[in-house]
């Protein structure tokens, strides 16, 4: 089975990535040295921790193999393991994007069906 990696940008972010074929990262990837990453296990508390009340926003899918060797999975939040990218992300290596919608209480919002594929 093939593991997946999810990047939650914004949708401004995402765009000009498109545009220039590479994402550079965040304001917070680019001060951290990487790009940060979660598996699908970890979206929801990236989300709540980092995107509440956040809007214009997008979750983009990436095979892990692609992005190797650059992919680290490397010590965070509560001890876990997360995926950190020391590189910019391809745009053309991207699965599938998302544009999150979000909930009345403002976390944004993924659907399972997303996942299906």
């Amino acid at each position: 089975m093939r593991q997946i990696v999810y990047k939650i940008a914004t949708v401004i972010d995402w765009r000009q990535a498109a545009a220039s074929g590479f994402y550079a990262g965040s304001a917070d990837d680019v001060r951290d040295g990487f790009i940060h990453l979660s598996s699908k296990s970890q979206l929801a508390g990236t989300l709540e921790k980092h995107f509440r009340g956040k809007t214009g926003l997008v979750l983009v899918a990436f095979e892990e193999d692609k992005l190797a060797p650059d992919l680290k999975w490397e010590t965070s939040r509560g001890g876990e393991l997360f995926p950190h990218l020391y590189a910019s992300l391809p745009v053309a290596n991207a699965l599938w994007e998302r544009t999150l919608d979000t909930a009345p209480a403002g976390t944004p919002l993924i659907q399972d069906e997303w996942f299906a594929c």
